[in-house]
C-alpha cells in the first residue's frame, strides 16, 4: 500500500474496526485492572494474540493553578518503574463516579487544596496499544489550602512552583509521567 505523504488529513477517519475478536480469556484480575488474552484476526487477515489491560478506574489528573500561575507537583516513589517521580496530582476515579467528583477528592487528598473553579483541559489514552485506560485532566483554580488526606499507600512530597518551571522540568526530562507531560504542555499553550 502506498501513501501520499503530502496529503493533509483534517479529520480522523471513521472506519469500522478492522480487528475481529475470536476468543477472549481473562488471565488476571484485581481491584484495579484485569488482563485478557485475545485471539484476533488482524487487519491483514492473519491470526494474532493480543494482551489487553482493562482498567477499572479513569485516570484523573489535576493541575492546580493560582492567580500567579503557580502550580503544585506531587513527588513519590513509583513501584512499577522503580524510580522517583514528580507529577501533577492524580489518581483513579471509579467509573460510576462523576470524573469531576473524583478530581476534587484527589486534589484534596494529595495537596490539601480545595478549588472553586474547575475546567476540563483534555482527555487522553495513556497507552492505547495495550490498554483501554482513559484519562481526564482538569485545571483547578480559586484555591483554598486545607489539610492533606494521604492514602495508606502514599508517601508524598508536595512542591509549589511556577507553571513555567514545571514546563521546563517536562522539557528537561525530569517529569516523565505521560499524564503530567501532556497536561502541563497543553495548559502552557492555552494561557
Amino acid at each position: 500500500m502506498r501513501y501520499n505523504l503530502k496529503m493533509t488529513i483534517k479529520k480522523l477517519p471513521t472506519t469500522k474496526n478492522p480487528w475481529k475478536a475470536q476468543t477472549s480469556k481473562k488471565i488476571f484480575d484485581n481491584p484495579w485492572l484485569s488482563v485478557h488474552e485475545d485471539k484476533v484476526i488482524n487487519p491483514g487477515g492473519g491470526i494474532s494474540h493480543y494482551g489487553k489491560i482493562s482498567f477499572k478506574n479513569l485516570a484523573i489528573g489535576i493541575i492546580p493553578l493560582d492567580e500567579n500561575n503557580n502550580t503544585w507537583l506531587v513527588g513519590q516513589y513509583r513501584y512499577v518503574p522503580d524510580c522517583y517521580s514528580w507529577e501533577i496530582p492524580m489518581g483513579g476515579g471509579a467509573l460510576k463516579v462523576a470524573p469531576l467528583d473524583s478530581a476534587k477528592r484527589e486534589l484534596k487528598e494529595e495537596t490539601g487544596l480545595i478549588a472553586d473553579d474547575w475546567q476540563e483541559l483534555m482527555k487522553l489514552h495513556t497507552s492505547n496499544s495495550v490498554t483501554d485506560e482513559r484519562g481526564i485532566i482538569y485545571v483547578a483554580r480559586a484555591l483554598t489550602q486545607g489539610e492533606t488526606e494521604f492514602e495508606e499507600t502514599e508517601d508524598l512530597l508536595i512542591q509549589k512552583l511556577s507553571l513555567d518551571e514545571a514546563v521546563e522540568r517536562v522539557l528537561s526530562g525530569e517529569i516523565t509521567d505521560a499524564i503530567s507531560v501532556a497536561g502541563l504542555l497543553k495548559l502552557k499553550q492555552t494561557i
